[in-house]
C-alpha cells in the first residue's frame, strides 16, 4: 500500500474550496471536504487511478452531486507514494498558480 501525501499547495487549494463552499453551506462544506479526503485516499491503493495528464502526472476526477473537484497527483513508485500536487473545482480553468 502507498502512502498518500498532499503538498502544501493541495492542502491550500483544499481549504480554498472549503472555504468558498462554506460561505454559502457549512454542512455541506464538511461533507464535500470528507468526501474529497475519502477519495484521496483511495490512491494508497490505486495510485495509478485517473486519467494521464502531463509530465507523469494524473488527474483524478472526484464527483459529488453537482460539485466535482479534480486531483492532480504523480505515482512515485520507487518511493511508494502519491503525491497530491493540487486539486480545483471542476469549473475552475486551470489549477491556482500555474
Amino acid at each position: 500500500m502507498a502512502r498518500v501525501e498532499i503538498t502544501a499547495r493541495a492542502l491550500s487549494d483544499l481549504e480554498r474550496l472549503f472555504e468558498f463552499k462554506a460561505e454559502r453551506n457549512p454542512r455541506k462544506a464538511r461533507k464535500q471536504l470528507l468526501s474529497v479526503r475519502r477519495a484521496l485516499e483511495l490512491l494508497a491503493d490505486h495510485p495509478l487511478l485517473g486519467r494521464d495528464a502531463e509530465d507523469g502526472r494524473r488527474e483524478l476526477i472526484l464527483l459529488r452531486g453537482r460539485d466535482g473537484y479534480i486531483a492532480k497527483h504523480r505515482w512515485l513508485p520507487a518511493e511508494e507514494i502519491v503525491l497530491i500536487l493540487a486539486v480545483r473545482h471542476h469549473r475552475e480553468a486551470g489549477y491556482s498558480e500555474e
